[in-house]
């Protein structure tokens, strides 16, 4: 499942490479894309949705983030930094539920695609994070400033999350970069072969 993500997906190398899982002892590719898998990642409409989302998503993190230093260093603004966590999760959660149908459009699986597996791992722990929170709000087990300490570790993970995938980013330009010089020699290549033919 691609969340929370902060890039819209894209051709990348896998790190470790994950293209195929060594349990089904399937030989493991370069790039995260088959072919296939590129021709229906750029049919999918979920492709620009999560694109969308992602940086709202970030956004709304970054003045949450704010909300919430400024509470536990004041003591003031508790009922906007509330609201701004919960509006962070709510968009946390349909990410996820978008990314999952995004996976099985793509892949073909709605979780722990080969490709992104790593990422939905990881991204159980942001999940389950601002799960607490919103589980600590509703049932009052946790105190105001005990909450806001919790939503901070649910962002800490998600930076984390979000740094995953741009990471894979930087990796599909420089694979990108990489797949079209090498066509390009080979074309220049060709070329001269004919021409000296």
């Amino acid at each position: 499942m691609q969340s929370p993500r902060l890039v819209p997906p894209t051709d990348v190398l896998s790190a470790p490479p994950l293209a195929d899982s060594p349990a089904k002892g399937k030989a493991v590719t370069t790039g995260l894309y088959t072919p296939e898998e590129r021709v229906r990642r750029d049919a999918s409409k979920w492709t620009l949705v999560q694109g969308v989302l992602a940086p709202i998503q970030f956004l709304v993190f970054l003045i949450s983030l704010g909300l919430v230093l400024r509470y536990l260093a004041t003591g003031a603004g508790h009922d906007a930094a509330v609201i701004s966590i919960v509006l962070k999760t709510l968009l946390l959660y349909t990410i996820m539920i978008t990314g999952c149908i995004w996976e099985k459009d793509v892949f073909g699986v709605w979780l722990f695609a080969p490709a992104f597996y790593w990422e939905d791992v990881f991204s159980m722990a942001v999940l389950a994070l601002h799960t607490a929170y919103l589980v600590g709000l509703v049932t009052g087990w946790l105190s105001a400033r005990e909450l806001m300490l919790l939503a901070l570790a649910a962002y800490a993970t998600y930076v984390i999350n979000a740094g995953q995938f741009i990471w894979k980013l930087r990796m599909a330009r420089l694979q990108s970069a990489a797949q079209a010089a090498a066509q390009a020699d080979a074309q220049a290549a060709a070329q001269a072969t004919a021409q000296a033919a």
